[in-house]
């Protein structure tokens, strides 16, 4: 059934187009953030699948808070590897494209609220 569906919405350029947006919306707010976000890994080496980011330099209690409210408006699994932490958004086939904007949009209002 996944196979067909692939076919039936453009193939496999259709994943590529729709995992090219989905990261690219996440790495704009992060990089439009003027440092309250921020991405440990290098653009030209960035992932179009899990998006790892930071919060004020790695602010274990804003990422907290972060992860808390997320939570509030359905936004789960949001924390980074235990290893690395931080956060990480998984950006798989699943995770439709309002998921990412919805997030976007919360991780813009958070850093509103949040900013010193």
């Amino acid at each position: 059934e996944y196979l067909k569906y692939t076919k039936k919405v453009g193939g496999l350029a259709h994943w590529d187009e729709l995992a090219d947006k989905k990261s690219r919306t996440l790495y704009d707010t992060i990089d439009g953030s003027d440092g309250f976000y921020r991405c440990p890994v290098d653009k030209s080496c960035r992932s179009r699948m899990n998006v790892p980011f930071t919060i004020m330099g790695g602010n274990e209690e804003l990422e907290k808070k972060f992860l808390e409210g997320a939570k509030k408006v359905q936004l789960y699994t949001l924390a980074g590897h235990r290893s690395v932490g931080g956060c990480r958004a998984s950006l798989y086939n699943g995770m439709p494209l309002e998921g990412v904007e919805k997030l976007s949009d919360f991780m813009k209002s958070f850093m509103d609220e949040n900013r010193n």
